[in-house]
């Protein structure tokens, strides 16, 4: 989430706020060899172990400027996800089990990256961070404006989830045609995938309780694209 969109962010947040998808709440990702895998209710997680094996069967190349910045900042924005949907999830997880499905689902999407961290034996900034901790102070200052908002109403909290969703995609689009290293593009292409599925999800949730979602960040054909066709394998 880049740092002025997550600006924007907490301003439209709070300009719109103010003016259930999920299947059970015991929702574990799905075993199996493939590396991603897609929950019923469109929550969507990477198999450490599979993964790991993917990673080590593509080559070891060097590393850009770009490419270095770029997943040290992406290992603390699917840290962030997780850190809100866990908080909300305290909050209105009684109401729906979307926060804690995909709390779960963005769990194995941070330590993904991580994963790519070590490969290079590049620093993590989320080492040792409790939640709701950060090392970015926009991510910091993103953690709580989004915890407020989301603690108005199971509604804003959906909401909030939906715009987290979609600066993710934006964030993701925008950062692959700067990466060329063939295992982050793969681990990035699963994490678009998952947003669109998590976004999907949020979406669907707020229809469910009335409320038609008004995406913020992605172009209104893009966003209509993605949540008007089927949850992605």
């Amino acid at each position: 989430m880049t740092r002025h969109r997550l600006g924007l962010a907490s301003t439209v947040l709070a300009a719109c706020l103010l003016v259930a998808c999920g299947g059970s709440g015991g929702n574990a990702p799905q075993q199996g060899s493939a590396p991603f895998v897609v929950n019923a209710d469109g929550s969507s997680s990477f198999v450490d172990t599979a993964l790991s094996a993917a990673l080590a069967a593509q080559p070891l190349e060097s590393l850009s400027a770009a490419e270095r910045t770029s997943l040290a900042y992406m290992r603390e924005e699917e840290k962030l996800a997780h850190d809100v949907y866990a908080r909300l999830n305290t909050l209105w997880g009684g109401q729906t089990p979307i926060f804690g499905n995909i709390a779960r689902s963005e769990a194995t999407h941070t330590e993904a990256v991580r994963l790519l961290l070590v490969r290079y034996s590049l620093p993590d900034p989320a080492a040792n961070l409790g939640e709701g901790l950060f090392v970015a102070p926009v991510l910091q200052q993103g953690y709580h404006d989004l915890t407020a908002q989301g603690a108005i109403s199971l509604i804003d909290g959906l909401r909030v989830g939906a715009t987290i969703e979609e600066i993710d995609i934006v964030d993701l689009e925008n950062a692959l045609p700067t990466i060329d290293n063939q295992d982050i593009r793969q681990v990035y292409a699963s994490l678009l995938k998952g947003s669109r599925n998590h976004l999907r999800a949020f979406v669907q949730a707020l229809a469910q309780q009335g409320v038609t979602y008004a995406p913020a960040y992605l172009a209104g054909d893009a966003y209509t694209a993605i949540v008007t066709s089927a949850v992605e394998r």
